[in-house]
């Protein structure tokens, strides 16, 4: 290896290691000399701290320096959490994951009741959700989109790696308990194309979330409203 090659590895190396957060490409190419073939850095970087206590991953556009998963377990902190995000917030945070991008109208639609405007703002300040831009119809609606935080927060390497129905069962995250209310995931022409080509159910979705939620690392929010 270079001298030159070994140098930017560090400098990769501390950048990542300096931020609390998944650092895009371009931050990172900006931080770099003109020319730097980032790729292969990050896949030497990547490989070098494949057997360490830390890991180089990616979280959607995003790279980050986080725990190996085996050793996770030992930083685990139990604490009490007073209040967890309402179940309004955890049926819209799956909407949007899932339908993504979905506008404020089209929650409604597909939860059957009115959206608060607290239940959006509770999402955006935890930030897992971001605007995606304005749809092309009549009063340009905003849409919604999933933020890099919300991959990072469930160790998601991208939108891809969303569970499906029957890894949520197989894992044991759907509850089909009497009164849990599921997410009515309508076939219409407004998310006609959005269902994977297997046609998965999707009315349990949120329960991902929601079960996720419960454990140790439970996000400290409050939401009311539906």
């Amino acid at each position: 290896m270079s001298v030159e090659r070994f140098e930017l590895l560090r400098r990769l190396e501390a950048l990542l290691f300096a931020s609390a957060e998944p650092l895009s490409e371009n931050i990172l190419l900006s931080r770099l000399p003109e020319g730097t073939d980032l790729a292969s850095l990050l896949e030497d970087l990547q490989g070098q701290y494949a057997n360490r206590g830390v890991n180089l991953v990616q979280r959607g556009k995003g790279w980050a320096f986080r725990t190996a998963p085996d050793i996770a377990p030992f930083f685990t902190l139990e604490r009490e959490v007073p209040r967890k995000l309402s179940r309004a917030a955890v049926e819209t945070m799956a909407i949007i994951a899932y339908q993504q991008p979905v506008t404020r109208a089209e929650i409604e639609e597909i939860r059957g009741v009115a959206l608060s405007k607290g239940t959006l703002d509770i999402l955006l300040e935890a930030g897992w959700i971001k605007p995606k831009g304005r749809r092309r119809v009549p009063g340009r609606p905003i849409t919604w989109g999933t933020a890099d935080a919300f991959l990072d927060f469930f160790g998601l390497e991208g939108l891809d790696a969303l569970p499906g129905i029957d890894e949520l069962k197989a894992a044991g995250l759907l509850d089909r308990r009497a009164g849990v209310s599921t997410i009515a995931m309508r076939e219409d022409d407004l998310f006609k194309g959005d269902r994977d080509e297997e046609g998965e159910d999707e009315d349990d979705v949120e329960d991902f979330l929601e079960s996720s939620l419960d454990d140790d690392d439970s996000l400290d929010m409050a939401g009311d409203g539906r």
